[in-house]
């Protein structure tokens, strides 16, 4: 696909500085774009970038107007404008609509006449598939479950019995939605298993990374609201709510009926216990463990920095006599206190 920088401003906004008609056919990073890309700077620091750039055209914040004599975009947010173009010039390949031969869909399922179901897909008693939606290869949803309009699910996707996902949904290979979750009650030394009789509900515009488990409510329903981000690897237990516009990065887990704000950035190997709440607009760093209830915005931070092993060690042993040494600073004061006493 090509464009002009003309039609990307009358589509996208911003201010068009320099030729308008030059042509673009991909997006690029600065070192490597040719002189048919366009790049991005986002932040005035990798302004300098420009100067041994190949690249056409570059999109730039509002205020580095005269940082190149390259056509430019000037725009408030260049990254989010770099994904808008990257998105125009890069759309995802979309199938014939049609029900492939090889697939296995009930009699009483309903599936919109431009739903494509892609070879090896089963699709359960009286499912609904919206319009325009993707179920790609060997993808299962289950019965009475609904995926709905303009959803794309990659191959081997599993969506369990009356579970529902919104529109414009992307669910990535391998994810889950609406497995069991993990509720068994103690019995003379042994796990009898809970029925686990609740859904996942899904809102619209949510993207489901690769492998990410969703499990399905003990009673109430698993909700996932609208906008929400999820990574690859995550893993989101029954009765969880996750507010709207929420993004969570790779293997982060969530334990059952934790509730999650919305506007929240949690990082990468979180992990957060469960009947726990967290405010709306918090964030969370990298590795980090959340014991107790967050009601107010912020950021939480939990990981210790690396540090070379040995060094590890020796800071181990001395975590191991916190309590020791606690004691001993009491009695000291104490001691003190009493000495001060006197005098």
């Amino acid at each position: 696909m090509a464009v002009t920088l003309e039609a990307l401003v009358a589509r996208f906004g911003g201010e068009l500085v320099g030729d308008g008609t030059r042509v673009v056919t991909q997006v690029a990073p600065l070192d490597r774009a040719t002189s048919s890309e366009i790049g991005f700077v986002s932040q005035r620091k990798y302004l300098a970038q420009l100067a041994d750039t190949h690249a056409g055209a570059v999109i730039l914040p509002s205020d580095a107007r005269d940082a190149t004599r390259l056509p430019r975009i000037l725009t408030p947010n260049p990254y989010l404008y770099f994904a808008r173009v990257s998105a125009l010039l890069n759309p995802a390949p979309r199938p014939a609509a049609g029900i492939h031969a090889t697939a296995d869909v009930a009699p009483d399922a309903e599936v919109a006449p431009d739903a494509s179901i892609a070879a090896g897909a089963v699709i359960g008693s009286g499912a609904v598939i919206g319009a325009r939606t993707v179920i790609g290869p060997n993808c299962v949803v289950g019965d009475h479950a609904r995926i709905g309009a303009d959803c794309l699910l990659y191959a081997h996707v599993t969506v369990y019995h009356r579970c529902e996902v919104g529109n414009r949904a992307i669910l990535h290979s391998g994810c889950v939605i609406g497995a069991d979750g993990f509720g068994f009650a103690p019995n003379e030394g042994r796990w009898e298993k809970i029925p686990q009789i609740g859904r996942v509900l899904i809102g619209d515009d949510v993207e489901v990374g690769a492998c990410t488990t969703i499990d399905r409510g003990a009673l109430e329903d698993t909700v996932v609201e609208e906008g929400v981000k999820l990574d690859n690897l995550v893993q989101v237990a029954h009765n969880v709510v996750i507010g709207a516009h929420t993004v969570i990065a790779g293997c982060t887990g969530i334990a059952g009926s934790a509730k999650i704000g919305r506007n929240c950035m949690i990082g990468g190997a979180a992990m957060i216990f469960g009947h726990i709440e967290i405010a709306d607009g918090t964030r969370i760093s990298t590795n980090t463990l959340i014991t107790k209830s967050l009601p107010k915005a912020g950021t939480y931070t939990s990981a210790p920095p690396f540090s070379e092993h040995e060094v590890w060690q020796k800071n181990a042993v001395h975590m191991r006599n916190l309590d020791k040494l606690v004691n001993r600073v009491k009695q000291l004061e104490k001691r003190l206190n009493e000495l001060e006493s006197k005098s």
